[in-house]
């Protein structure tokens, strides 16, 4: 029988030998053989499943980590976070804790999806079927991602379409309004920018109880958005990975380009100054490493599940060590480069308001005939004589001295750095439009990179669950995307965007932390470090040393405990608030949530975070059977008879699973080459599970059930 076995060979790592034979190749009324192959120490699938898809090369692979990384956030978060956390010392924690948590938790994700060759539910399944909810967390809290952020990416799709134009002066944010109404009084309360992100992109309502109907031309941008995504993942990466050749390089190519304009207009360098003089006295403040951790762990895309479904695509001989310190230097200097980008264009933005503000201040004091001002004075004569004026006589004024300092302070993340502050410094530039138009199509590159890895972490999930095998990809697909825009239609409204705040405040954050935080201690304490370090070995030959096990046991586990932690005390001690416009005022007005918003915050997060334990104590208390299939790396009774069917069930509470249990590992205590379980059968015989080695390979396995 074993040489019968043995000539099958296994095809997903485990196969069922015949049930009916024994080991010296006579038949048999009962008993089982089954041929394993894998390490003593863990079970899972060696080899991928037939209908497994993989990646058409390493370069493929590697563009679609990086687009999926390299996000939003490196554009619009990390050069606020390092103007308002010190400048260039704000990159010591940031690198630091690249260091200690970010590239240790991604190395987690990578190799555990690459081993068992699974999506984020099997993974944990497989790990073991009590820690099934993590993936169902990890899907739900990618769910809630992706709803918002497809609308990101269909206000670029506005804005991007609305900068097709000749002039700059054609431009729709160029100019207020001029009908001697409403819109102009509002438009000059604010700015040209500010009314048309918030009036015509928009519509914002006053507050998130006045939603209003949805707006009908983000509904059609909203539904094309949608279109593109479902065309790119509906194959999964048969489809997405011939896009991300584009999604990945061409953000890239944009960046250079504004950053060969970005230094060679005035006021650049002071930008890029202003970002990186380094404040150390800053890093004596908490919140600057705690912001430090959290940008870390968001670049990353960490705990959505689609690292590790990036990873399940691989060969099982990849070496996912070298790709994660690529992937991670590349994102790195990815946020450092784009903040010198952005910031040489926002120098050269605070350079032409300097320059406007000293000319109108200048008319001021010759009117008043002041300090011997003319109309005709220079700009530098302004900065000899302005230091020397009255202190009366400035305030009489309301002058300000038009400090270059003042302007780059003024500083703006998120939707107000991208559709507001860069859309205003892309008016100085010539030809406004032409910039304008490769600044949104580097923001959608941007955008649909990271959506196109959100998206297939969450269906590579669905697509692992037998029932949805039965049902082709496209079909799944066409039917998340249908019901993500149904839902979304909820961020078309006069309130978009303060659900759209609401959401990225409260669904992808604790869910993501506590997933993260229980992926560590579930790979590391386990499954085992130990095997896990293995499991490294024998992928790449490289065994990870004293660096990670320290920072996957104790550092790692630490950071992110930190993170979660402060994350609850600032909701609490801080009430969460939005920015609503106020037309009235022409400006944005700090207004609370009211308590109905904060329930459905409150509902998001325990969606994200409940599926852990009650998956926990269902399966604890057999309240959920164990419905794994082989290839989740636990023993499945295929066919038995009744003699055998006790000891084969996957409910099994005898004795035996001690070393064999659901979770699929064998002891590793035992260093026999046969292994035996005894347990009694229903009628009273007892049976025999010997496990022995099959010729010269010590990773493949025969077990029998003997008679006795």
């Amino acid at each position: 029988m074993a040489g019968k076995a043995e000539a099958i060979g296994p095809r997903n790592g485990h196969e069922l030998a015949p049930l009916n034979a024994r080991a010296d190749g006579s038949e048999r009324p009962h008993g089982v053989t089954i041929v394993l192959q894998g390490s003593r120490g863990s079970l899972q699938r060696e080899a991928p499943g037939e209908d497994r898809a993989a990646w058409s090369g390493k370069l493929q692979f590697f563009l679609s980590i990086i687009g999926y990384s390299v996000g939003l956030g490196n554009i619009w978060r990390f050069p606020y976070l390092c103007q308002q956390n010190g400048g260039g010392a704000f990159l010591i924690p940031f690198l630091i804790m690249l260091i200690l948590e970010g590239i240790p938790l991604f190395l987690i994700e990578m190799a555990i999806g690459q081993k068992m060759r699974l999506g984020s539910l099997g993974v944990w399944n497989t790990i073991h079927p009590w820690l099934g909810g993590i993936g169902i967390s990890s899907c739900l809290v990618t769910l809630f991602v992706a709803l918002y952020y497809n609308v990101i990416i269909t206000w670029v799709f506005f804005y991007l379409f609305n900068s097709i134009r000749l002039t700059a002066d054609q431009l729709p944010w160029s100019s207020c309004p001029q009908d001697n109404g409403t819109a102009e009084l509002e438009c000059s309360k604010a700015s040209a920018t500010v009314y048309y992100w918030y009036r015509e992109a928009l519509d914002a309502s006053p507050s998130i109880n006045d939603p209003g109907v949805p707006r009908w031309w983000i509904v059609c941008y909203l539904l094309l958005a949608w279109i593109i995504v479902f065309f790119i993942v509906m194959k999964g990466i048969q489809s997405s990975g011939k896009v991300v050749y584009f999604t990945s390089i061409f953000p890239y190519a944009v960046l250079t380009i504004f950053f060969i304009r970005g230094i060679t207009l005035p006021g650049s360098a002071d930008g890029i100054i202003h970002m990186y003089k380094p404040k150390l006295e800053k890093l004596l403040d908490p919140t600057v490493w705690l912001d430090a951790a959290t940008q870390v762990f968001y670049s990353f895309g960490l705990a959505f599940g689609s690292l590790i479904a990036f990873g399940s695509y691989n060969p099982p001989n990849n070496n996912c060590v070298r790709d994660v310190l690529l992937v991670s230097v590349c994102n790195a200097l990815t946020a450092i480069y784009a903040s010198v980008v952005i910031f040489s264009i926002l120098g050269f933005k605070a350079y032409t308001m300097v320059e406007n503000c000293i000319t109108k201040e200048i008319k001021v004091l010759a009117r008043h005939h002041i300090a011997g001002f003319t109309v005709n004075s220079t700009h530098d004569y302004f900065r000899e004589e302005f230091p020397l004026l009255n202190t009366s006589v400035v305030h009489a004024f309301n002058l300000t001295g038009c400090s270059m300092s003042r302007q780059l302070e003024e500083a703006a993340e998120g939707t107000g750095l991208a559709f507001i502050v860069f859309t205003q410094a892309i008016l100085k530039l010539t030809p406004a439009p032409f910039w304008s138009i490769i600044f949104f199509l580097m923001l959608l590159s941007l955008g649909l990179g990271s959506q196109i890895g959100i998206m297939e972490g969450m269906l590579c999930t669905i697509f692992d669950i037998d029932f949805f095998k039965r049902l082709s990809k496209p079909v799944i697909t066409g039917v998340v995307c249908t019901f993500c825009f149904f839902v979304g239609l909820i961020f078309t409204t006069g309130a978009g965007e303060y659900w759209l705040k609401m959401f990225d405040s409260f669904a992808g954050t604790i869910g993501l932390v506590v997933v993260a935080l229980l992926e560590m201690i579930a790979v590391v304490y386990i499954y085992g470090h130990e095997r896990f370090t293995n499991d490294i070995y024998e992928m790449t030959g490289y065994r990870p040393g004293i660096y990670w096990q320290v920072t996957w046991r104790y550092v790692g586990p630490f950071i992110v405990t930190c993170i979660l932690l402060s994350s609850l005390v600032f909701m609490l001690i801080n009430p969460p608030t939005y920015g609503a416009w106020n037309a009235d005022e022409g400006r944005v007005v700090k207004t609370p949530y009211p308590n109905w918003v904060l329930g459905i915050a409150v509902v998001m997060i325990l969606a994200g975070v409940l599926p852990i334990p009650v998956v926990f104590i269902l399966r604890r208390f057999q309240c959920l059977a164990f419905d794994v299939d082989i290839h989740q790396g636990s023993i499945r009774r295929i066919e038995t008879t009744v003699s055998t069917k006790e000891m084969m069930s996957d409910q099994d509470s005898s004795e035996s699973e001690d070393d064999i249990g659901t979770t699929g590992r064998f002891d590793d205590s035992s260093s026999s080459d046969e292994e035996i379980l005894n347990t009694n059968c229903t009628n009273g015989a007892v049976r025999r599970l010997a496990m022995k080695p099959i010729g010269h390979k010590p990773t493949t396995f025969k077990m029998d059930v003997v008679d006795e």
